[in-house]
């Protein structure tokens, strides 16, 4: 059973005002200049799951020229060998809105349909930078194990605000913040919950053969077992600062070389990024153990600090998943292993050429 994207329309996506591509299912190798609007394309792929993307941008930020027009996004996917139609679009000053197979849904329907991870070159400095950056891609991970998480966190990240508004204003009406810390609470327990299960399978799945250094996931929460009287006895505190400060929503994952017991922290450039490949990789082992299902991937500049090892044994991998992965890079050579074992093509303003790897 595979899962991939067979047919591709941009319309007035940042520097695309029409992209059409049609994929085979392979592997997908990008290649073109810097600015030639590689990441914009796989901007637009990340959209076809749940949230704002892989730049995590709002949908206004999204629209190319005439910005009058909005943008839209059209795609074809065969998962289980049942093909689906997917459109996303966003007009000025509207939300996006998402349809399948010509119904309106909810964003949430996209992560039961098209599980999907993403590495980005800023995400090179996940171990190093705030919480908030692994916490997403935590999230992101669990997204593939359980599709109904999205909801949680929408359903906790939105009675937190509204409790963060009236704690900003100086409501003291112990009602109104009864009502909003049970939804937290509720919330909240599953989007722990979720996040431990997910780490566990994540655990088994891990190959120790590998070449790539696996990594010793946990995660810091020190949120109680009784969120709701927590939350209810911190108010006072909260509305010193302005926000709410216990809750999975201060969770933070952590990560250790497990081999050498090394935080990711302290690993060099190269190995951080080679642990978050290792854990890229088990996510996606673990999908298709579970679902048959292998996610697509989107490796933006991924060759970045790969020695030519790495390199071919990341391209072995994603072959042997089955997984159809879209790399991008400014040298075709540095995909030559692939072959034919990859779709390749040049991208140049809107022209998508295909071409051969070296």
């Amino acid at each position: 059973m595979t899962l991939h994207l067979t047919l591709l329309r941009l319309m007035q996506f940042r520097s695309h005002v029409l992209l059409d591509a049609g994929f085979d299912g392979r592997p997908v190798v990008l290649t073109g200049d810097n600015g030639a609007g590689k990441t914009n394309l796989l901007e637009a792929i990340s959209l076809l799951s749940p949230g704002r993307g892989l730049r995590r941008a709002a949908p206004e930020e999204l629209i190319g020229q005439p910005a009058g027009l909005g943008w839209r996004i059209e795609a074809r996917l065969t998962r289980h060998a049942t093909p689906h139609e997917v459109l996303t679009e966003a007009r000025p000053g509207a939300l996006r809105s998402v349809r399948i197979d010509g119904k309106a849904t909810a964003q949430s329907a996209l992560g039961r349909l098209v599980p999907m991870l993403w590495l980005t070159p800023a995400m090179d400095r996940l171990w190093i930078e705030g919480a908030e950056g692994r916490r997403r891609f935590l999230d992101r991970l669990v997204l593939g194990f359980s599709p109904d998480h999205a909801e949680a966190a929408l359903t906790y990240d939105k009675a937190m605000r509204e409790r963060n508004r009236l704690l900003r204003e100086g409501v003291s009406d112990a009602g109104w913040y009864g009502v909003l810390e049970s939804r937290m609470a509720e919330s909240g327990a599953m989007l722990t919950a979720n996040r431990r299960a997910a780490l566990t399978r994540l655990a088994r799945a891990a190959d120790p053969s590998s070449p790539f250094p696996q990594a010793d996931l946990r995660l810091a929460d020190d949120s109680p077992d009784d969120l709701a009287t927590a939350l209810a006895e911190g108010r006072r505190r909260d509305m010193a600062a302005g926000r709410s400060l216990t809750g999975p929503h201060r969770a933070d994952l952590t990560a250790l070389w497990a081999a050498r017991g090394i935080p990711a922290a302290q690993c060099s450039t190269g190995e951080q990024k080679a642990l978050l490949l290792a854990v890229v990789l088990a996510h996606a082992s673990a999908l298709r153990e579970d679902s048959g299902l292998a996610p697509i991937l989107l490796l933006d500049e991924v060759a970045a600090h790969l020695d030519a090892a790495r390199r071919e044994a990341l391209y072995d991998a994603l072959c042997a998943l089955g997984a159809q992965a879209f790399l991008t890079g400014t040298e075709a050579s540095l995909f030559a292993p692939l072959g034919r074992r990859a779709q390749a093509f040049h991208l140049a303003g809107s022209a998508l050429t295909p071409t051969e790897l070296p």
